[in-house]
């Protein structure tokens, strides 16, 4: 989950997918060089986060915790 400090919806889902036991790795695009490139890459050169890719390449940008659990499910079968 691509995010950074001051996001609102970062912060959101992040609380919603950690209180239904989902596990994920929270990067800070603005402390972790290189990672500002990838989410403009998948967001048509804007900065947008929450963003998150998954296992299989895809990416979601600020999904709701429906959607994400959705994409979690068809991954995992």
């Amino acid at each position: 989950m691509y995010t950074t400090t001051w996001c609102g919806y970062c912060k959101r889902l992040k609380r919603m997918m950690q209180d239904d036991g989902i596990n994920f790795v929270e990067v800070d695009i603005e402390q972790t060089p290189g990672t500002a490139e990838i989410v403009e890459k998948v967001n048509n050169g804007n900065q947008t986060v929450p963003t998150l890719v998954f296992t299989d390449g895809t990416a979601m940008t600020n999904p709701s915790l429906a959607k994400v659990k959705e994409k979690l499910a068809a991954l995992a079968s």
